[in-house]
């Protein structure tokens, strides 16, 4: 074999060399970097982690410290706030946001506590709340017969698939046959899983007081609405006081609450593209707070 050749030969080998060593340099460059890039966002994602769990503590203070102060809860169905994270570590927001699931008709009080009797008062209330979101009656059937422990179906094929047991999120509607995304996007902000049978007046919107018994419309409503805001009602017999209501106020009267105790609470920590959020739903009707509910994601 010829020099040349020789000399070639050599130079496609270190060029081969060359550049496997390029390769495995860069492949280990990108492992480090993804390695660190990993680590900090773990790190990032532990310190949102606690200011989402601090923010949910501070939430849960300020609800238990304003019923204390008011026996009636006043505050608007629905509470936010956001600031700058307060820790030096890392930079970002935190946002609390304070829903008041009493505000909002508890769909699993359509059936009795032993899962076999449909409460007479929670269905015609339902029934009329879903009338006034211009929804089919059939669904209160459809959703009692997902609950209760029963085989006999009061709609055509709302026994398929039942549970037969209490619903455990309200996203559990879009498994009921018979419902669809539409009826349950116009449903979902007025229905909860939580707190008692009697929603709160003082912070329940017109279509859940509308559910109220009565010739109960939307002008009555409205009109509750209009006196909250300058007087929440501090007991039941001050619907007497609202415009409108004369006979249909006393026999509202044992079918709804003035104050809340039942609430959620979504705590949300964000830092660049990196975000951690609590949501949980506490219940502070008893001397210790009752913690219904908690995801973290």
């Amino acid at each position: 074999m010829r020099p040349g050749n020789n000399r070639g030969i050599a130079l496609v080998l270190t060029l081969m060399v060359v550049a496997l060593i390029t390769a495995m340099v860069v492949e280990f460059a990108y492992g480090v970097y993804v390695s660190t890039s990993a680590l900090h966002n773990w790190q990032a994602s532990q310190q949102l982690s606690l200011a989402a769990r601090s923010a949910t503590q501070l939430a849960a203070r300020l609800i238990v410290e304003k019923t204390a102060l008011t026996p009636t809860y006043t505050y608007p169905a629905v509470f936010e706030n956001s600031q700058k994270i307060p820790f030096e570590e890392i930079e970002g927001t935190i946002s609390i946001r304070i829903e008041d699931e009493n505000a909002r008709f508890n769909l699993n009080t359509l059936v009795s506590p032993n899962g076999m009797i449909e409460d007479k008062d929670a269905y015609p209330a339902f029934i009329r709340l879903l009338n006034a979101l211009n929804l089919k009656p059939e669904i209160a059937d459809r959703i009692v017969d997902w609950i209760d422990s029963d085989s006999t179906p009061r709609v055509q094929g709302s026994e398929d698939g039942a549970k037969n047991r209490p619903l455990d999120s309200v996203d559990e509607l879009l498994t009921i046959p018979g419902i669809d995304a539409e009826a349950f996007e116009r449903l979902q902000p007025y229905v909860t899983i939580y707190g008692s049978r009697f929603f709160n007046i003082n912070t329940a919107s017109i279509p859940v007081l509308m559910s109220l018994p009565g010739d109960m419309d939307r002008g009555m409503a409205e009109n509750i609405v209009h006196y909250r805001e300058l007087t929440p009602l501090q007991k039941q017999s001050d619907i007497l006081n609202v415009t409108g209501f004369t006979t249909a106020g006393y026999q509202m009267q044992g079918h709804f609450n003035v104050m809340s105790s039942t609430f959620r609470v979504v705590a949300t920590a964000t830092s660049g593209d990196i975000k951690r959020i609590i949501e949980s739903v506490m219940d502070i009707s008893g001397s210790v707070r009752t913690v219904k509910y908690w995801r973290e994601y």
